[in-house]
């Protein structure tokens, strides 16, 4: 009874794992760069407001604002914080199209809370949202029609 042992001239079954080593190393190399630089989010600095035209709010646009506390104001009058969702969803229920709010917060508003009352907006029916900036001091628009000519005396 003899044992007989192959001598290498055979096919081996055992799997080249090298390769496989190969993509697992590349592939830790670019979650290594890439998730700090998921993790460290999206910063942005908004740029500051120069409005081409002036646009007066009309009676039916709806004006959301956040003083610096972070209360709530809709079309000017103080509101609850709470009531928000339910204010928003009344008014927006009712149109058909004009789904706007426009948003004015006050600059040293922490960004979060700009967020929180969009998310709210977004939920309640509101499908688009403007952002309202001041005029900077002292600049004009680069479009010379959109800038407000001074009035002209005895002029319509």
């Amino acid at each position: 009874m003899g044992m007989t042992l192959n001598s290498g001239t055979g096919v081996k079954a055992e799997p080249n794992v090298t390769p496989m080593i190969d993509v697992m190393l590349v592939l830790l190399i670019i979650f290594m760069l890439v998730v700090p630089a998921i993790n460290a989010g999206f910063n942005a600095v908004p740029p500051q407001g120069q409005n081409l035209k002036p646009h007066p709010e009309e009676d039916a646009d709806q004006v959301l604002g956040i003083d610096a506390e972070g209360r709530y104001y809709l079309n000017k009058k103080p509101i609850k914080n709470e009531d928000l969702a339910t204010l928003l969803k009344t008014i927006y229920e009712q149109r058909t199209e004009d789904k706007i709010l426009f948003l004015k917060a006050h600059n040293q508003l922490k960004y979060e809370k700009v967020i929180d009352a969009l998310d709210i907006a977004a939920k309640n029916g509101v499908r688009v949202t403007g952002m309202i900036t001041d005029q900077i001091p002292g600049s004009r628009s680069l479009i010379e029609t959109d800038n407000l000519s001074p009035m002209k005396s005895g002029g319509n």
